[in-house]
């Protein structure tokens, strides 16, 4: 691991040393990473294995669940209900702590979704994901005609099942996260390479969004997964690795680290980041810690 520095405050986030740890591999195509705060374990979906895993310490790598749907994007809500968007069925759907699974969302106005991949949960319990259409080719998975004549951004009601599309303008749709008041919401594109920002309203819709940053540089990586730390860096995969962003949007440097789809702070204080890179988990250390997800 080395690093790209364009701005010296990057070196208040990450050591120049830091060392990155391989924990596991073998994987086809590995992403959606989340780490249980009170549990302490990482979970994550093999794509194209159409697997999730769970990663612990001290035992290492079993399988959570052998039939995934070809998940991608994963999180948890507020009550620790894991929830996952599968490719192979355009569906999100959510898993309770004792294995009961529901269904949550498969169509807009009758149409069926493109292939749910991204998904945040703010802090009321409503659920953002983005749908592009990555999942309905035979790369990340079931290759099937589109319903849908667009690439949008949802908020779905969880109590009510209620689904609205937010933005619908976008090329493909991927990463997303909430600002660390929640007033704003960052979803990239990994056709255009940039990240938009867009108002939060009291409501749950959007304002109309902009350009908030573009992800430059050289090496293999596009925008897809994305997070914040505690002290508001946005860390998002591009270009030679993982692009790190002050809150003014001013690109602090480059951490070099294979080709990389998602990431998610752990361990006991959120200073280790879990990178999924394709067929290799890997961990790590920073100055920083992140967010937990409940």
């Amino acid at each position: 691991m080395n690093l790209e520095l364009r701005e010296p405050q990057l070196l208040n986030v990450i050591e120049q040393d830091a060392e990155l740890e391989e924990l596991a591999t073998g994987f086809k195509f590995i992403e959606g990473p989340i780490w249980h705060p009170y549990e302490k374990h990482l979970s994550f979906s093999d794509i194209k294995g159409n697997k999730l895993y769970r990663w612990r310490e001290q035992e290492g790598i079993s399988i959570l669940r052998d039939n995934s749907h070809m998940a991608n994007g994963n999180t948890y809500d507020q009550q620790g209900r894991m929830l996952s968007c599968e490719h192979a069925t355009s569906r999100v759907s959510r898993t309770s702590a004792d294995g009961s699974y529901e269904i949550l969302a498969t169509h807009y106005q009758g149409k069926e979704l493109n292939s749910p991949n991204d998904i945040v949960v703010k802090s009321n319990g409503h659920i953002y994901f983005t749908d592009p259409v990555y999942g309905r080719g035979d790369a990340f998975g079931v290759a099937r005609d589109l319903e849908l004549p667009f690439e949008g951004v949802y908020c779905l009601n969880p109590e009510d099942r209620s689904l609205r599309l937010l933005v619908d303008d976008f090329a493909g749709p991927n990463g997303l996260c909430f600002s660390l008041d929640e007033k704003r919401l960052f979803v990239n594109d990994t056709e255009l390479k940039h990240i938009r920002v867009f108002e939060v309203k009291e409501d749950g819709s959007l304002g109309k969004g902009q350009v908030w940053a573009e992800t430059t540089g050289e090496g293999d990586g596009i925008p897809d997964g994305m997070k914040l730390n505690q002290a508001g860096n946005l860390f998002c995969t591009g270009p030679g690795g993982l692009h790190v962003f002050d809150s003014q949007a001013k690109c602090l440097g480059v951490i070099r680290v294979p080709p990389t789809a998602n990431f998610a702070w752990g361990d006991d204080d959120f200073c280790s980041l879990f990178l999924t890179s394709v067929s290799t988990l890997y961990r790590l250390r920073f100055k920083v810690p992140g967010l937990k997800l409940f």
